[in-house]
């Protein structure tokens, strides 16, 4: 019997541009798998499923967040398109209920077949797989790549695979279940969005499976180790084997390139793989979704919410009582905005 596979990722509209890339890798390798799209975001207008390399659409009001508009006011854009990961799998795996999931970020891109992750699923219903697979020797990199490890997290969750049976399911429930109310930038709190909380998966669930292959989740922060290569036939490399996915982390705010300069910089597939990557995206619509206004980063009569606005909320129950959609400023009292520009309590 074929097995169900699903893939999906979480964004907002301006990566829907990576989005759409990742999407087609995904099917040029696997045009049965299903992928389906996470938006924190109003959608696009017009935003076409049927001219879109996604299956499905979920927005914040179909993931059965209680009151999510007060949800959704608590996390900065991108507390929320993580926060986001764990309750749109629960829902995947609930209403479709295929044999495996697969996340990956938007800004990654697939390469070769994948079939081997879905032959391990078979025996481990989890897969994560770590920043680092090797010591760093010299002392930038332990800066730039461990240190950093610690305070965000020891595994990247830029992709997890799971069986849906078991631990698979217990990790995503028991994931979900924090990320509904911890799933924030606060690393002098120990919390680092969706990721800081796996560095608790290997001693919670024994049949987690640490994917150490060097040619899965290429990035920035592990290329110093891992031979890049073109072979005869036209197939990138990563230590002699095909690569399977890359993730092109930190494209947009420039800390990509400034680490690929540091660590790769004379690595012609590499840059020319950042290359290709690049135009891809001008394919989709980057020009002129890149920039997009996030939906949520306002209140509806357009004003800007602040990052204290959003940490004064969420840390006041009585606050999230009188004012269940913090985005209305159309009430009598003028709601949370006017609240707040009164200097009420704070």
């Amino acid at each position: 019997m074929t097995s169900s596979i699903r893939c999906f990722t979480s964004v907002n509209n301006c990566y829907l541009p990576k989005a759409r890339v990742l999407a087609e890798s995904v099917k040029a390798h696997h045009p049965d798998w299903q992928f389906d799209l996470v938006l924190s975001d109003t959608p696009i207008d017009p935003f076409d499923l049927e001219k879109e390399p996604f299956d499905t659409l979920l927005t914040l009001d179909q993931l059965g967040v209680e009151n999510w508009q007060s949800w959704a006011f608590m996390h900065r854009v991108v507390e929320l398109c993580t926060a986001t990961k764990g309750m749109a799998a629960m829902r995947i795996l609930e209403e479709h209920n295929p044999n495996f999931l697969i996340y990956l970020d938007p800004d990654t891109a697939v390469f070769n077949s994948m079939d081997n992750l879905i032959d391990l699923l078979h025996t481990h219903p989890l897969i994560l797989t770590p920043h680092q697979l090797c010591p760093e020797t010299e002392l930038p990199a332990i800066i730039d790549n461990e240190i950093c490890s610690l305070k965000h997290g020891i595994f990247n969750l830029g992709f997890f695979a799971v069986k849906n049976a078991g631990q698979g399911r217990d990790f995503i429930q028991w994931w979900n279940e924090r990320l509904l109310h911890f799933c924030y930038d606060d690393i002098p709190s120990g919390l680092f969005t969706d990721q800081k909380w796996c560095d608790h998966a290997p001693v919670f669930f024994d049949q987690l499976h640490i994917l150490r292959k060097s040619n899965y989740n290429v990035a920035t922060w592990n290329l110093a180790h891992r031979d890049v290569a073109m072979g005869d036939d036209g197939t990138i490399l990563v230590d002699g084997r095909p690569l399977r996915f890359y993730h092109f982390t930190g494209y947009d705010s420039g800390a990509g390139a400034t680490m690929l300069a540091k660590y790769a910089s004379s690595n012609t597939v590499v840059n020319e793989l950042w290359d290709w990557y690049a135009r891809q995206l001008e394919r989709h619509g980057q020009e002129q979704l890149g920039r997009c206004p996030w939906a949520y980063s306002v209140f509806d009569n357009g004003e800007k919410i602040e990052n204290a606005m959003r940490r004064l909320y969420r840390d006041r129950k009585d606050l999230q009582i009188s004012f269940p959609d913090p985005f209305d400023t159309s009430r009598e009292d003028g709601g949370f905005l006017a609240w707040w520009q009164m200097g009420h309590d704070r």
